[in-house]
Formats: structure tokens, C-alpha cells, sequence
């Protein structure tokens, strides 16, 4: 063989194996970083991995928040087939979390089929208004002179 075609196929030998071992070593990073979301139909009826961090989502259950000690929240999320599942989470929720509003968790679902949240995210509607800005649009504005 030519020394020069042997330089050539050398070379593009060469980048097919990085470029092969750089996409090998993206997958398995992405797959490491992805979080999976689980409805609670899912959660409950154990599609949902256990010990692996997952995202799942619902409506917090009126009259299902148990406050404990020091931030220590549990919860009850649940969707509108009637599937439920428990959350439990140590930290400050967030300002828009309540009970019958939509939320994100992200955690661990264990043996027992508790959820552990590491993160909570409140949901919120497009007709949203910060509390603040709430209190302004209710008082009487002064208009000019009639």
C-alpha cells in the first residue's frame, strides 16, 4: 500500500475512534443527569424506579400536611385518577405551595413506596400575581379631578 494512503486511512481510523468514544462517553453522562418525570398513576403503581432520583408531580391532597420538627414537611400528592403517594421533605417550601396546588417534587421513592424530595417546585397559573403587587391593585387609586 501507498505509504500516503496508509497515513490517510491512519487518520481517519484515528478520528472515527474519538469521535465514536467521545459520543460513548456523552450518552452515558446524559443518562447519569436525566431525571425522569412520574405522574403519581406511575408513582403508585411501581413504574417509578426506587432509589434512583426521579421528578414527579400532582396536587397536593387537602388536608394531607403534617408539619414535624424543624422543617421536617410530609404530604400526600396525588392526581385526578385518585392514585396517592407520600412526600417527605426537610426544608422551606416554597412561598406558593398550599394544599389542592400543583407541585413538582424531585427525589427518591424507597422500599416502603415513600417519597424522599430533595426539591420542591410550586406551580403556579398564568393569571399569578405576587402578593405585593396583589395588595397594590386592591386599594382605591386616586384619579385626577373629575
Amino acid at each position: 500500500m501507498n505509504p500516503k494512503r496508509k497515513s490517510r486511512l491512519y487518520l481517519i481510523l484515528f478520528i472515527l475512534v474519538a469521535v465514536s468514544g467521545t459520543t460513548a462517553t456523552l450518552m452515558v453522562a446524559l443518562e447519569q443527569n436525566i431525571n425522569m418525570f412520574y405522574p403519581p398513576q406511575d408513582v403508585v403503581s411501581g413504574v417509578a424506579p426506587v432509589a434512583k432520583t426521579i421528578r414527579a408531580g400532582g396536587m397536593v391532597l387537602e388536608k394531607s400536611v403534617r408539619r414535624g420538627n424543624g422543617l421536617d414537611i410530609q404530604f400526600v400528592l396525588t392526581d385526578h385518577r385518585g392514585a396517592e403517594f407520600s412526600v417527605f421533605y426537610t426544608g422551606i417550601l416554597p412561598d406558593l405551595f398550599r394544599e389542592g396546588q400543583g407541585i413538582l417534587v424531585q427525589g427518591q421513592l424507597d422500599p416502603q413506596g415513600r417519597f424522599q424530595a430533595h426539591e420542591v417546585l410550586a406551580k403556579h397559573d398564568e393569571n399569578y400575581m405576587p402578593p405585593e403587587l396583589m395588595d397594590i391593585s386592591q386599594t382605591p387609586e386616586t384619579q385626577g379631578p373629575a
